[in-house]
């Protein structure tokens, strides 16, 4: 008699198992994942650059070729690289670029130099320093136009600080708007005041990345204060101080506000009474907003540009230049390619690290054991019977042992 089990209901049914990928499909997504995600990370900034940077210099190097006016851009004709050579010939351009470089000299040496000087002693142990450290960022944080406003009222001609200071000792009022190298001088202490404290932060977070054991050192050999700066400070901090220096010959070039409110003239662009003290940036917003040039502006940017890539090209070779400095004569012959030194007591071609034959035979014995090393050794001679010593040719001692 067989006997049939009742059919399984409907809820004691185990549910389908889910399909799986195959494991070659997911290790391909992985693989194509792993690649894509970094360019997918990256591509926003990419985007965005090629949106507001490189689009907008492509079409201001089409606009320098061309002969456009501002208010009737479809008027435009090519002209190709005339623009170019003009400017080449302007003497207004050449004495832009000469007010330029003048100012860049006034500007950056004494502000780098005041910067490390200023974070050498923010380095140093002070009460309050993270109060200084505070501080000396203050006038960057500062609108640009009140400090251009407070300062050409202290370089006033009639009622100006500085010339009240001068009078103290002797000297007449000086019109600093008027001179060349006057007012040269009270644009650059606009910018030193301002960025200053700017790059002296920079810099002490640079030193803070020195190793204390060499300044340690250098006060062991005797080294005071300012022969550390000199000695162990700089040559460390040369790839930043290429950095900052980079960083603030950009800014000279683009240096516009400082000068346009400089001018006591209302609404002039041109850099005081005789151009003395108009910049790149100056002239390329004349060319460009005033004169309606625009495609002679668009070519002073583009020689603008070019000059900015010079000088980081230079900052760029210089750093490297210090890196090889610091490494040294024997770099290059260091590390793994270099010739290794043979052990204490081991043969000149055995490698270092590695015992010799008799090292190894010497370990193994020792590490057998007295048991082993008897098994090993050959059974020792029997000893002979005591009786009297023969006397020996050479020995003139008695059996007593006296002579």
């Amino acid at each position: 008699m067989t006997i049939t089990a009742p059919p399984a209901s409907g809820l004691d049914a185990s549910p389908p198992r889910p399909t799986r990928r195959p494991r070659a499909v997911r290790s391909a997504i992985r693989r194509v994942t792993g690649v894509t995600a970094p360019y997918g990370f990256v591509a926003p900034f990419f985007m965005i650059f090629i949106v507001f940077g490189l689009f907008p210099m492509a079409y201001t190097f089409w606009v320098s070729l061309t002969d456009r006016d501002l208010l009737r851009p479809d008027d435009a004709k090519m002209i190709g690289l005339r623009n170019y050579t003009d400017l080449l010939h302007d003497e207004f351009f050449w004495n832009a670029v000469k007010n330029t470089f003048e100012l860049m000299l006034l500007c950056t040496v004494p502000q780098l130099a005041l910067a490390l000087i200023m974070a050498h002693i923010l380095n140093a142990r002070l009460r309050g320093r993270m109060l200084f450290r505070m501080g000396v960022l203050l006038p960057n944080i500062t609108s640009i136009v009140a400090v251009t406003i407070v300062f050409g009222q202290l370089f006033s001609r009639d009622f100006g600080l500085f010339n009240w200071l001068l009078g103290l000792v002797g000297v007449g009022n000086v019109n600093w708007q008027a001179g060349e190298w006057s007012s040269k001088i009270a644009i650059a202490m606009m910018v030193v005041w301002r960025w200053t404290g700017y790059n002296a932060l920079i810099y002490l977070a640079a030193m803070q990345a020195i190793p204390k054991e060499q300044f340690e050192a250098a006060a062991i050999d005797g080294a005071g204060t300012w022969r550390q700066l000199w000695h162990v400070t700089l040559p460390a901090l040369r790839p930043t101080i290429a950095f900052t220096a980079l960083v603030s010959l950009i800014g000279q070039i683009q240096l516009f506000t400082e000068p346009l409110l400089f001018d006591i003239s209302p609404g002039s662009v041109s850099g005081g009474t005789d151009r003395q003290f108009q910049t790149l940036a100056l002239f390329l917003y004349e060319e460009g907003f005033r004169l309606r040039h625009f495609g002679y502006g668009s070519a002073v940017a583009w020689l603008m540009f070019l000059l900015t890539v010079i000088l980081a090209a230079f900052a760029y070779f210089l750093t490297r230049g210090g890196a090889r400095i610091r490494g040294g004569p024997g770099t290059r012959h260091s590390g793994r390619r270099g010739r290794r030194r043979p052990p204490p007591g081991g043969s000149a071609g055995q490698p270092a690290g590695r015992p010799t034959g008799e090292a190894v035979a010497q370990s193994a014995g020792e590490a057998a054991g007295p048991p082993a090393a008897a098994a090993a050794s050959p059974a020792p001679a029997p000893a002979p019977t005591p009786g009297p010593a023969p006397a020996s040719a050479n020995d003139d001692s008695g059996p007593g042992g006296s002579s």
